[in-house]
């Protein structure tokens, strides 16, 4: 009788393992990573984040079918500083790179007949190699790297290659696309193959062929766009289309404003960034169409973010990142807020977080999604978003930023800390502080530092506490500081390029724009 039951009891054991095991879902390889970094993407030049100007329906995908990260940060209001806090899970004052790199600091900042009241601090013009990269560690792990697009942290010897990618497409030292957005391009590490390409779409194609080439094994694929960055290009088409939406939406009579230093953008109707961005859109298509067409997407986590704000000053004043103040390079949230999404295909439920996140966190983060073990030593400021990506909590925690430098685009010489909804800038000039409530002050309107003046001295020790240990470098004065001068160079910028600036714009509206005979080498006749 007891060998019966026993005979029962193990044939009741195998059917119901036989049957439990029906019921897991079959084993899947190590999910696949898709980095998508644009440059200079505004928090708002997506129609998903609100623009009703600019066409986004593949981001926009990504967000929808994702998380989005109301509260998402860039580790600096620049390029350089941000890519490398990405790839070593630190914030800048940590690894020190904290300008981009190529720009003048100390007493060669002179040549550039700036006169301004500080010399910009030293910084590290390479990626560390001593770190462990986000690509280093995933190549570690088994998965194939690939990078597409804008390295620009160092020169031959601190490429793509040499930090832990497999292969490289594109990335080099520059950090805008010499020659342009149309083929022919200067590029060692992207040949020129058909005359008038487009660089976006190209780099959407590489990264698309990469997955493909490697769709059975596990990979990580981080497609950098250059775009976008100036110069501001695009084809007769797209311009001739957003020029067209623009007349439609009705042109205002002016686009910009004097902002502290420089004029800013007011409007988004710049046709020919439209078409820039549509571009990137475009690019963004192509990898998410052969994800799909290759079954992968229920195995692939997709990252999507910029690494400093819209440029509305300096540079190309190609967008406006209102009601956000400020832009690429400045201080404020303009500068720095961004587009922050993340989809993994197996989380479903949360939509929309706000918790405040930088994106030092990606790095942890990522390993986390892919069962890796994590590297605390490594990434030191960021912090595993997996936890709220499954609904749960994290504790509060300061975010800091440090830039001890003058932007091509009229930031200042600062640095910042966040905790909960309080925001503390502290101005290396002359030591003056701004201190906002940005759940009641997003725009940053209204400095509280009189008004709370203990509670953001708290914040300044935290800031200064935190600066101190990582050895942050700091700007120096300028002895040769003329204050007279300054106030004509300010005055020029008031008499002479906010009414230049007014007048370009009406020219990019204008039906009969046309700025070369071939747009930018977009009209190549092709062989």
């Amino acid at each position: 009788m007891k060998q019966l039951n026993h005979l029962v009891l193990s044939l009741f054991a195998l059917f119901f393992l036989s049957c439990n095991s029906k019921e897991k879902p079959p084993l899947k390889k190590k999910p696949n990573i898709l980095f998508i970094l644009v440059d200079d993407l505004g928090l708002h030049d997506l129609s998903v984040t609100g623009s009703t100007f600019y066409e986004t329906p593949n981001v926009d995908r990504i967000a929808n079918e994702g998380t989005v990260f109301t509260q998402g940060y860039a580790a600096s209001r620049v390029c350089s500083p941000s890519r490398a806090s990405i790839m070593l899970g630190q914030f800048t004052a940590r690894h020190q790179i904290t300008d981009w790199i190529g720009a003048k600091s100390g007493t060669e900042w002179r040549t550039l007949n700036r006169n301004d009241k500080l010399l910009p601090a030293d910084y590290n013009h390479v990626l560390p190699k001593n770190d462990t990269t986000l690509a280093e560690a995933f190549a570690a792990n088994g998965y194939r790297t690939f990078f597409a697009g804008k390295w620009h942290l160092g020169s031959k010897g601190s490429w793509p290659t040499d930090h832990g990618f497999q292969i490289n497409k594109g990335g080099w030292d520059k950090g805008s696309p010499i020659g342009g957005f149309f083929s022919p391009w200067e590029n060692p590490n992207l040949e020129n193959t058909v005359p008038g390409e487009n660089l976006s779409i190209r780099l959407g194609k590489e990264t698309a062929d990469f997955i493909e080439k490697n769709k059975d094994a596990a990979f990580l694929a981080y497609l950098s766009f250059y775009a976008v960055h100036g110069p501001i290009q695009t084809s007769e088409e797209t311009w001739a289309k957003y020029r067209e939406k623009a007349e439609m939406q009705g042109i205002q009579d002016s686009g910009y404003e004097m902002e502290r230093v420089l004029p800013i953008r007011t409007v988004q109707d710049n046709p020919i960034y439209a078409g820039l961005v549509q571009q990137m859109d475009d690019a963004v298509g192509i990898v998410l169409d052969k994800l799909k067409t290759l079954g992968l997407e229920e195995n692939t986590i997709i990252v999507f973010t910029s690494d400093n704000g819209g440029v509305a000053s300096g540079d190309a004043f190609s967008t406006t990142n209102l009601p956000l103040r400020g832009g690429k390079g400045y201080q404020w949230e303009g500068g720095i807020r961004e587009p922050y999404f993340i989809k993994v295909p197996w989380i479903k439920d949360v939509k929309q977080i706000d918790y405040p996140v930088s994106g030092t966190d990606l790095y942890p983060t990522l390993l986390d999604l892919a069962n890796i073990p994590l590297k605390p030593q490594q990434h030191l400021d960021g912090v595993s978003l997996k936890l709220l990506l499954e609904g749960n909590e994290l504790p509060g925690r300061p975010l800091f930023w440090h830039y001890p430098h003058y932007g091509n685009q009229g930031g200042e010489p600062s640095s910042i800390i966040r905790e909960g909804n309080w925001k503390l800038i502290h101005y290396w000039e002359d030591g003056r502080k701004e201190l906002y409530n940005l759940a009641d002050d997003p725009s940053e309107q209204t400095n509280l530092w009189a008004a709370h003046t203990e509670y953001g001295t708290t914040m300044w020790n935290s800031l200064d506490n935190f600066l101190t240990n990582v050895k942050a470098n700091k700007p120096k004065p300028d002895d040769m500081y003329d204050p007279e001068l300054a106030k004509q160079l300010q005055q020029q910028k008031i008499d002479v390029l906010l009414p230049r600036l007014e007048a370009q714009r009406m020219e990019f509206l204008s039906p009969e724009f046309h700025p070369n005979e071939d747009w930018w080498g977009s009209k190549v006749t092709k062989d």
